[in-house]
């Protein structure tokens, strides 16, 4: 009879641990799940584990100077993902050890500043750090192997991002208080938030011609410019702006989700030209909480439009 494998995978999630002192950590490992617990230190068992390529600890009580071990350990220096999103964290943690690094997830703390960014590996590939206190982007300069970038629910009021990123494809930063946009460098991008910002103008995006996905709700737009060039958009939002009209959207042919509603756009004339390349791709369109969807033949119109559209508004078609 073979010996049974040793395990490679543990997974802790949600048994409310104060410690891992009843827990066998074979040397075996290579993901370790605590998430869910309510650690408060770091088993100096983990830092022990030289397979160990996935470590997390969200949604526990660590600490600063709870995670300062796992900096010294050359053991675990090959960790490839390391997840302390909701936490206790102040600082960005010292992960210089870790050189394959390629996520790293420290989201939901009380962060203040990316001090720090600098010593993490290049190899990198996604960061999230939204839902803290974080007020400039910096030392970021140096992840060109960057693809998803999280800093949603900041307090950054200026965009600093680096025209090297060109490996990048997604951008979130969604509830900040930014107010003007320049990410022409960013060609292979293909999904944008800046839901809840303080932007007044959709100038900036240009150059993003590999864009698919675009999410600009809850800002002061009055005007849709800057889109011509976006031929691969397949999801425009831009509810809840302050937009009085329909404009720059012809060339958008692949469009299959358009966000219009809550903003003052008076009449649905010019829509039919307007989303003509779209016609067939299209299937979700919004626009009630307009003035123009208060006219009493509004539905019609817009089923004559799109006479294959699946949903308007929040009735669904079959």
């Amino acid at each position: 009879m073979s010996e049974e494998a040793s395990p490679t995978l543990l997974d802790l999630t949600s048994y409310q641990l104060h410690d891992l002192e009843s827990v066998e950590l074979p040397l075996s490992l290579t993901e370790l799940d605590l998430t869910t617990n309510r650690l408060s230190a770091l088993d100096p068992r983990i830092p022990q584990l030289p397979n160990l390529k996935k470590l997390s600890f969200r949604q526990n009580l660590i600490t600063d100077a709870a995670i300062e071990p796992l900096s010294s350990s050359h053991l675990i220096s090959h960790l490839e993902e390391l997840v302390l999103r909701d936490n206790k964290l102040k600082k960005i943690p010292d992960v210089a050890i870790f050189k394959k690094l390629l996520v790293l997830d420290v989201s939901f703390n009380e962060i203040s500043s990316l001090n720090g960014l600098s010593k993490v590996s290049s190899t990198l590939r996604e960061l999230y750090v939204s839902k803290n206190d974080v007020t400039k982007m910096e030392e970021i300069e140096h992840f060109h192997e960057l693809q998803i970038l999280e800093l949603g629910s900041n307090r950054l009021r200026v965009m600093e991002l680096p025209e090297n990123m060109k490996n990048l494809q997604e951008l979130w930063l969604g509830r900040n208080r930014i107010r003007t946009v320049n990410l022409s460098g960013l060609k292979c991008i293909k999904k944008i938030s800046l839901q809840s910002n303080r932007l007044t103008s959709m100038n900036g995006f240009q150059g993003c011609v590999a864009l698919e996905e675009l999410y600009l709700s809850h800002n002061g737009i009055a005007k849709m410019e800057g889109l011509s060039t976006l031929v691969n958009l397949r999801v425009l939002d831009v509810s809840a702006n302050r937009l009085t009209e329909i404009n720059d959207i012809e060339n958008l042919t692949k469009l299959e989700d358009l966000w219009l509603n809550d903003n003052n756009i008076a009449s649905l004339e010019g829509l039919a030209e307007a989303i003509a390349g779209a016609r067939e791709k299209l299937t979700t369109i919004y626009l009630e909480r307009n003035p123009c969807a208060q006219s009493p033949n509004y539905t019609s119109t817009l089923r004559h439009i799109f006479p294959n559209i699946e949903q308007i508004d929040s009735e669904v078609y079959a």
